[in-house]
């Protein structure tokens, strides 16, 4: 076996001899990692293969059976449960909520009888069961084992037969037929493979716990994403109580269904009216505080968007954005300053979305506006106004897509959406 260095960028997988700080294929700074493959010209012995069952389409009865996890929210996003004998990716930042949702779906499973084992190579056995105690889970189907080598754990399950595996996490999980440390792109690319042949050869669906990178991303190499079934995302504010679970990949079902969750004492409890909790804390005739209609996949949903303006004790203003992009919110500004005579080039700009929640929907770019004309001018917005509308550089509001779904959320929740108007300078006429 003879062994060489190579350089795999982690978003593309071009491979170089070298490494270099920007890959030459995506443009991708600081994403080549260092990687061992054999050059060596050895004979390989080719294993005798297995003749398989050839189905007809027509006649073929596929139909999935899936694994209810009593967590209605969950359960949408996956398209109806997990599908046996499948892979899903399970990815947050640190303390986001997890290894605690994974527990209560596991509760969940083992009160339906089914077997449970849980694989972890970050925490203890005895950590486990004490996050275990704090959620009342005391089921005897549930099983933990506790091991970070692909080896071990395969040659453990062999023989045994359980319903659902959880591994915690995919890349503390390493191989001793792979150089490399664990983590690396070779190893955790091994070890998914590994995985997944495991899932479908066995039918037991698993559950892999991924990393994120500083930026969100998912860690890792990219083919991880590819192996999987399905990538499923917690998002939000570890310092607020709310979760977003999104869907990046789904084989089977909808890419736009998201959960909303509410982080508790018990755990992860389903948000069933979330404008209702978005907006229940909301003061009366607050200055700087404008309420929108935003939404992520099929979901709509009232949040509040709150700014404040502020003279700056520097030269350059700023401007800050929690939940909210700040590139668009310069660009906001200037419209603001161009076509609506809102002077900010003195003020310091920013923007909250209230309850942690990250919102991209262009359609709240009105409630942006008027809540920094509102905190600009010192002067309150109607309490019951909703702005709905996306706003262009000529100063226009623009019409925006699933009218219709936004208008009934505001109709459910007794309030009322503005009338249309041409753009952004009658607004803050006629509101201030």
């Amino acid at each position: 076996m003879k062994l060489k260095t190579i350089y795999i960028c982690s978003k593309c997988n071009t491979q170089s001899p070298k490494w270099l700080g920007q890959c030459p294929q995506c443009q991708a700074w600081n994403s080549l990692m260092e990687d061992v493959i054999n050059i060596g010209k050895e004979e390989l012995e080719i294993p005798s293969a297995k003749i398989k069952e050839i189905f007809n389409l027509k006649t073929g009865d596929f139909e999935n059976e899936r694994l209810k996890t009593k967590i209605d929210e969950f359960d949408l996003v996956l398209g109806g449960g997990f599908v046996k004998d499948s892979l899903t990716l399970f990815s947050g930042e640190p303390g986001i909520g997890k290894s605690t949702l994974t527990l209560q779906i596991c509760k969940n499973l083992c009160d339906q009888g089914k077997n449970i084992l849980y694989i972890s190579g970050e925490e203890s056995i005895e950590q486990i069961s004490m996050r275990a105690k704090r959620l009342q889970i005391k089921n005897q189907n549930l099983k933990l084992i506790n091991s970070t080598n692909l080896e071990s754990i395969l040659a453990t399950l062999k023989g045994l037969k359980f319903d659902f595996i959880v591994i915690d996490s995919i890349q503390v999980v390493q191989s001793d037929l792979i150089p490399g440390l664990a983590g690396s792109i070779s190893q955790v690319r091994y070890c998914a493979e590994q995985l997944l042949n495991f899932a479908k050869n066995e039918k037991i669906t698993i559950l892999l716990i991924g990393h994120v990178t500083k930026d969100g991303d998912l860690a890792g190499p990219k083919t991880l994403e590819h192996l999987v079934d399905i990538v499923l995302n917690l998002e939000g504010d570890r310092y607020h109580e709310f979760r977003m679970l999104k869907s990046s990949k789904n084989r089977f079902g909808s890419c736009s269904e998201i959960g909303i969750f509410e982080m508790t004492n018990e755990g992860l409890k389903e948000v069933l009216n979330p404008s209702s909790k978005f907006i229940e804390s909301r003061q009366k005739n607050a200055v700087g505080s404008c309420l929108s209609v935003a939404i992520e996949g099929n979901r709509s949903f009232i949040i509040e968007v709150q700014a404040l303006t502020n003279i700056t004790a520097f030269g350059y203003p700023k401007r800050t954005a929690s939940g909210f992009d700040v590139n668009r919110l310069n660009l906001l500004i200037a419209v603001l300053q161009k076509h609506a005579d809102i002077n900010l080039s003195n003020q310091d700009v920013y923007i909250n979305i209230v309850g942690g929640l990250k919102v991209k929907d262009p359609a709240i770019d009105l409630a942006v506006c008027l809540s920094i004309i509102s905190s600009f001018k010192k002067s309150p917005l109607p309490e019951n106004l909703v702005a709905i509308g996306e706003i262009g550089l000529c100063g226009e509001v623009r019409k925006v897509n699933q009218k219709e779904k936004r208008e009934k959320e505001v109709k459910k929740m007794n309030l009322k959406i503005i009338e249309e108007m041409k753009g952004i300078e009658e607004y803050r006429r006629k509101l201030i």
